[in-house]
């Protein structure tokens, strides 16, 4: 009867451990690296694990929206992978910066050029994106997965608010509301920004050197004020004895 028990027990555990484990559970997604604000740029990372234990992911094709286009996507270098963005015309040209956007990405394709993601690891795969719509609280990325043994998973399946995530979910880049200056930062204020990091840079080196010089001011003034004290003390010494030699020669 114990046994039976032990072994029933055994089995729901096991199963529990299968339950956590199952790949459902980690899946391709997207972040922005600080925040995604409506009207403006931002860098997001799409999110790639591996779900397999004998095939390593080699391929990832990202579809962007059309429903919202971007005008400008720029891939960050991922060492040990090919990129390539794909562009379609618009339907309605995009205004971006004063001047007509004719065409928008549609398509961004990371191919490995060895091995790729091995079982156990996953990928980050960095973009600069915007402007970011501001009639829209979120974007919807679908993307397919290759793996080396040719299988392929389509994670295109939208969400739905009130219901339970899907099997194969795409990936979704939440909006955050536009900052109270209504500005945007994009493109065109690449340089100003390239400028203000060498400012700051070199503002921080000139903080850094007067902190040395405060330093160095600190240790004068401690050794000055030190000095005093002693001068004092050795004063208040003195006459001490003084005092004392006197009181011995009235005695």
């Amino acid at each position: 009867m114990k046994a039976s028990r032990i072994a029933a027990a055994g089995a729901v555990a096991g199963a529990a451990v299968l339950a956590v484990s199952t790949p459902c559970f980690a899946h391709v997604s997207v972040q922005p690296e600080g925040e995604a604000a409506k009207g403006d740029y931002a860098v997001v990372g799409f999110k790639v694990p591996n779900e397999r234990d004998d095939a390593s992911t080699t391929k990832l094709e990202v579809t962007f929206p059309t429903d919202h286009p971007l005008a400008s996507v720029m891939p960050q270098p991922v060492e040990g992978w090919d990129v390539e963005v794909t562009t379609s015309k618009l339907d309605k040209p995009l205004e971006m910066h004063g001047k007509k956007i004719n065409e928008a990405v549609s398509k961004v394709t990371w191919t490995a050029k060895g091995d790729g993601i091995e079982p156990g690891f996953f990928q980050k795969f960095p973009v600069s994106v915007g402007t970011l719509p501001e009639d829209a609280d979120e974007l919807v990325f679908k993307a397919l997965q290759t793996y080396s043994n040719k299988e392929v998973v389509r994670w295109i399946e939208v969400p739905q608010e009130g219901q339970e995530e899907p099997e194969h979910p795409a990936p979704v880049l939440t909006l955050s509301e536009a900052s109270e200056d209504g500005h945007s930062h994009g493109a065109a204020d690449d340089d100003k920004a390239s400028g203000d990091t060498a400012a700051a840079e070199n503002a921080s080196a000139q903080t850094s050197a007067s902190g040395d010089e405060g330093d160095s001011g600190g240790t004068d003034t401690t050794a000055r004020v030190l000095g005093v004290v002693g001068i004092v003390v050795g004063a208040a010494g003195v006459a001490y004895g003084v005092l004392a030699g006197r009181r011995r020669t009235t005695v």
